[in-house]
């Protein structure tokens, strides 16, 4: 199963950020926006993990949430990958407490790694929402100079979530497989 680590910032931030793209949306057919309902944080990409490795992945995962206090985060600014002028994918940016965001993803990447599912690390950490796809590369300067003054508002991080991502279409699909609180 295809699995990643992640955590979800509540409603509230999402209408927030949701209402700040409705106006970038339209006219950009060259790009596929993720739904809502997808947005997240991923801390960790673990891949394919088999069944056999979920029992020694699962109470890892859970000490490592439990060795980090909950802490603020809020959604803001906007950038592209890999960069403004040839983008692949929109973001949105994370401000706050980016420290303890960061010590967390290392402790849930350590984590799945002693337990053999070993999480994607060619990339550094980059803290992000993805917001759009697009096959081909293309101009996105516009959309990312709008969203450079947004600022969402606060919220307190407080559990990480393993989910399972399905491609089954255009969209993936994904199941929260268990959930941790912070400690």
């Amino acid at each position: 199963m295809r699995l990643f680590v992640g955590l979800v910032p509540p409603s509230a931030a999402l209408d927030d950020l949701d209402a700040a793209c409705a106006p970038l949306r339209a006219g950009r057919a060259d790009l596929r926006w993720t739904s809502r309902e997808l947005w997240h944080v991923t801390l960790a990409f673990l891949g394919e993990v088999t069944e056999e490795t979920l029992p020694g992945l699962l109470p890892r995962l859970e000490r490592a949430a439990r060795r980090h206090r909950a802490f603020g985060l809020s959604l803001a600014a906007g950038g592209a990958f890999s960069s403004a002028t040839r983008a692949n994918v929109l973001w949105c940016g994370l401000s706050g407490d980016r420290k303890a965001l960061g010590d967390m993803a290392l402790s849930v990447r350590a984590g799945a790694r002693r337990a053999g599912a070993v999480p994607d690390e060619k990339k550094p950490f980059r803290p992000h929402v993805t917001l759009a796809r697009c096959r081909a590369p293309v101009d996105a300067r516009a959309i990312v100079a709008a969203l450079s003054g947004y600022q969402g508002p606060s919220w307190t991080v407080e559990e990480i979530y393993l989910v399972r991502s399905t491609l089954d279409g255009a969209q993936p699909r994904y199941e929260t497989q268990e959930t941790w609180k912070l400690g």
